[in-house]
């Protein structure tokens, strides 16, 4: 018998190494992830915006559309998946519903930021954020939630662009004293930072190298050094492909046919071995019907 979700991640965390986890916004990208041998998957929720909305991270998704995601990437990742659960989607009920959601979604870990109603993304200006007091009781409403106990929160704070750094490491400590399994100080902006966060608490921390580089995006083994165990990549799958996707349409505009990218492109095959059809394909043949004349 596998071992759960859950379970597999709580082993990665006990484990030595710091889990690299790249950020997927869609199945699709959850198996390419798969495919490279990395031990976890981010569910990125500005990715997920992105894919589902073409739009910036504002807050405009839904629990049930996130959690929706979440399920789908489980699904075709096989994975340990470490989800955004935005700000909870409401106060501590609210909360409560969100992470029984997220857990019946396979997903083996989320995490929950201290912002306001609607929250943007970390690494957007204009945040607003929740008191520190409010923020506990839904941490402690999220530990209480959980079914598993391996089922993993993360509580993370966005006060370094709001209030400051010291002021985001009170509220770090106050949410690990609620119960928090992980913390998520975001977007420190050196190494200084990183390191007093690293070295202040009791609990694992996170490290977010996110696209918008407000945070040196240091190799994943010094981070390590410094204190912490996931480091998460959120936009790095997304902004790999936009320039290529872009060229792709400004050679099919100019010259009328894709011919002449094909040296540049994964062949069909490739792509469908990517997708899982030679499982589809065994599957197929498994449950296959007998010949019966010319009856289906």
């Amino acid at each position: 018998m596998t071992d759960s979700a859950t379970a597999a991640f709580r082993r990665l965390l006990a484990g030595p190494d710091v889990i690299m986890a790249p950020g997927a916004p869609d199945p699709f990208y959850a198996r390419l992830v798969a495919r490279t041998g990395f031990p976890a998957v981010y569910m990125t929720g500005a990715g997920t915006t992105a894919v589902r909305l073409g739009m910036p991270d504002i807050g405009l998704l839904t629990m049930t559309e996130m959690v929706d995601n979440a399920a789908r990437i489980v699904d075709a990742s096989g994975l340990p998946v470490i989800a955004d659960c935005d700000n909870g989607y409401g106060g501590p009920l609210n909360v409560r519903r969100a992470i029984q959601s997220y857990e019946r979604a396979g997903v083996a870990a989320v995490h929950m930021e201290d912002q306001i109603i609607p929250k943007r993304c970390g690494h957007f200006s204009g945040k607003q954020l929740v008191s520190a007091e409010e923020m506990v009781t839904k941490i402690k409403a999220a530990v209480d939630a959980k079914a598993d106990s391996d089922f993993v929160v993360i509580a993370r704070t966005d006060a370094i662009a709001v209030e400051g750094f010291d002021a985001a490491m009170d509220r770090a400590a106050m949410y690990e004293e609620a119960g928090a399994d992980m913390l998520f100080v975001e977007a420190p902006t050196d190494t200084r930072q990183l390191a007093k966060i690293g070295s202040n608490f009791s609990v694992p921390h996170v490290a977010n190298l996110a696209s918008s580089r407000r945070t040196p995006l240091l190799p994943a083994e010094e981070l390590g050094e410094l204190g912490f165990k996931l480091v998460i990549y959120p936009g790095l799958l997304l902004l790999s492909t936009i320039r290529a996707a872009l060229s792709c349409l400004d050679h099919l505009k100019e010259k009328r046919t894709w011919a002449g990218m094909e040296a540049d492109l994964p062949t069909f095959d490739e792509m469908l071995t990517l997708m899982g059809m030679e499982e589809v394909e065994s599957l197929e043949e498994r449950y296959a019907l007998p010949e019966q004349g010319g009856t289906r």
